[in-house]
C-alpha cells in the first residue's frame, strides 16, 4: 500500500486554525457552510499532486479555490475539508510570439494574462468584469463566457491544451499547442467547464488573437426586446466579423447603474431596452464609419430608435462604466440574487415578458434588473433586496420558469452547489448519467469538490 505523505516544506505550508483568513471560506456568492481543516497554496502542478495523493489515500474531501468570484458556491468548503487555493501558482511561463500561443499557471489572474499577452503584441480574447480577481483556471473550470463571446467564443476556445492533476495525483499533461489535433479524445474538453469535480487544472496553453483595432463604441435604444434579435442579425451582417459586443441591459438598470456611479444617462426619453455595441477591426483600420451606417439603417428599419456613438475614447469608456457598474448596484440592493440564465433568441422575449410581471408581483419590494449578452444566448438578472424567505424562493421560481424552453439554468457561471438542485431543469437523466459515469471514472472516491454538479 502506497504511504505517500507529503513533504515538509509543504505540510508546514498549510494554513491551519486561526491562520486560515475568512476570505477562504466563500466567493462572491455570498454563501459559507464551514471551516476548512487546512488550506495549501501550493506553487507547483508537483506540490498539488503530492496533496491529491495523500487526500486520496484517506479519502479526505477536497475544496478546490480561484480567485473566489464564482457566484455559484464552487468555492466555498465544507466544515473540514482540505483546500487547494491556486493563488500562488501565477506565473505566465512562456510566449510564442510568432504563433500566440501563451503557457501559463492555473492561478494567474485573468488581467495579467491579458497584460503579458498585449507586452507582445498578441490580445488573450477572454475579457470579464473580474478580469482583476478571477484566475484563468477558475475560467476554464467554468468555462467562462464574458464579453467577447460574440466574436471570438467561451473559455474552451481559447485553450489549447491543459495539465491536470487526478483526483489520485496522476499528473495528466495535454499542454500541446495545436489548434487542430485529431487524435483521439481530447483531454481539455474533459476538464473544461468540469468545475474542478474530475481533476485540478494546474496549467493551460492558451490561444492568442492579433489584437483588436481601436473599438467603435455607440449605445442604442430600442422600445420592446423583440427587437433586439433582429438588431443583432442585422447587425452581424452589415459590420460582420468585426462586430465583437452586443450587451444589452433593462432601463431600470441603466437608471440605477448611472444614478450610483455618477454617470450622465446616455440617451434621452425613456427608452425600454438599451444596447451596447462595440465593433472593432485590425488596428490602424476605423469602424467608425461603418457602424455609423449600420445605425443609420437600424434606425431607418425601425429596428431601434434612438443611438449615440462614443465621440472619443472618454466617452466609450463612460459607456461601458454603465455596463460594468454591477458591483455597486449588487452593493446597492444586497441581499441581492445574480443569476445567469439562457434561453434561444426565439425563446427570449416570452420569457422576459411573463417572468418579469410574475416577479414583480411575487417580489414587490425588490429591483428586478437585466442585462446580458444576447449573441451567446445569455441573460442576467439581479434581484434585491430580498429578505431571506425571498431569498430562498426567487431563484427556483425562474428555474422553473425556464423548464421546457430548451434553455440554461447557468449560461457561463457554472453550476456549483447553488445550482446543483435545479440540474434537471436543463440537463436530461441520460446526459446527468454520463456525468455521473465519468465522476465515478475519474474520482471514484469522490474527494475532488463533492457536492458540486452532481450528489
Amino acid at each position: 500500500m502506497e504511504t505517500t505523505s507529503l513533504s515538509p516544506a509543504l505540510e508546514s505550508a498549510g494554513l491551519q486554525g486561526a491562520d486560515i483568513q475568512d476570505r477562504f471560506l466563500g466567493d462572491w456568492s455570498g454563501l459559507t457552510i464551514g471551516r476548512p481543516a487546512i488550506v495549501y497554496r501550493p506553487t507547483s502542478t508537483e506540490e498539488v499532486s503530492q496533496i491529491l495523493k495523500t487526500c486520496h489515500r484517506d479519502g479526505r474531501p477536497v475544496t478546490v479555490q480561484g480567485g473566489l468570484t464564482g457566484v455559484a458556491g464552487g468555492g466555498v468548503p465544507d466544515e473540514g475539508d482540505v483546500v487547494i487555493n491556486l493563488e500562488r501558482m501565477n506565473k505566465v511561463e512562456q510566449i510564442d510570439e510568432l504563433e500566440g500561443i501563451m503557457l501559463v499557471q492555473a492561478g494567474a489572474t485573468l488581467q495579467s494574462v491579458q497584460e503579458a499577452a498585449a507586452a507582445c503584441d498578441w490580445m488573450f480574447a477572454v475579457d470579464l468584469g473580474a478580469r482583476g480577481s478571477c484566475q484563468v483556471g477558475g475560467n476554464a473550470s467554468t468555462n467562462a463566457g464574458g464579453i467577447r463571446v460574440l466574436k471570438y467564443g467561451t473559455m474552451r476556445d481559447s485553450v489549447l491544451g491543459v495539465e491536470v492533476v487526478l483526483a489520485d495525483g496522476t499528473i495528466v499533461s495535454s499542454l500541446k499547442g495545436l489548434v487542430k489535433n485529431s487524435t483521439g479524445l481530447d483531454p481539455r474538453n474533459v476538464f473544461v467547464g468540469s468545475e474542478g469535480t474530475l481533476g485540478i487544472i494546474t496549467r493551460l496553453t492558451l490561444r492568442l488573437r492579433p489584437p483588436m483595432g481601436t473599438p467603435s463604441t455607440a449605445m442604442v435604444a430600442a422600445d420592446s426586446f423583440e427587437r433586439l434579435p433582429v438588431l443583432l442579425r442585422n447587425l452581424r451582417r452589415r459590420v460582420g466579423d468585426a462586430l465583437c459586443a452586443f450587451e444589452f441591459m433593462s432601463a431600470d438598470y441603466v437608471d440605477m447603474a448611472c444614478k450610483l456611479t455618477d454617470t450622465p444617462r446616455p440617451l434621452a426619453g425613456k427608452p425600454v431596452w438599451y444596447v451596447l455595441i462595440e465593433a472593432a477591426g485590425m488596428p490602424g483600420e476605423s469602424m467608425d464609419e461603418r457602424l455609423q451606417d449600420a445605425l443609420g439603417a437600424a434606425l431607418d428599419e425601425g429596428e431601434i430608435t434612438d443611438c449615440v456613438q462614443a465621440s472619443n475614447l472618454s466617452h466609450a469608456m463612460k459607456l461601458w462604466r454603465i455596463r460594468e457598474s454591477i458591483p455597486e448596484v449588487l452593493t446597492h440592493i444586497k441581499r441581492a440574487i445574480t443569476m445567469d440564465v439562457g434561453l434561444p433568441w426565439a425563446q427570449t422575449a416570452s420569457f422576459l415578458e411573463s417572468i418579469e410581471s410574475e416577479l414583480k408581483a411575487k417580489f414587490p419590494n425588490a429591483s428586478h434588473l437585466w442585462l446580458g449578452h444576447l449573441g451567446d444566448n445569455n441573460l442576467h438578472l439581479l434581484s434585491g433586496p430580498l429578505d431571506e424567505h425571498e431569498y430562498e424562493q426567487l431563484e427556483p421560481f425562474v428555474f422553473e420558469a425556464l423548464r421546457g424552453r430548451a434553455g440554461t439554468i447557468s449560461a457561463e457561471h457554472g453550476v456549483g452547489r447553488l445550482k446543483k438542485p435545479f440540474l434537471t431543469v436543463c440537463r436530461s437523466e441520460e446526459e446527468i448519467e454520463v456525468m455521473r459515469r465519468i465522476k465515478k471514472a475519474l474520482d471514484p472516491k469522490g474527494i475532488l469538490n463533492p457536492g458540486r454538479i452532481l450528489d
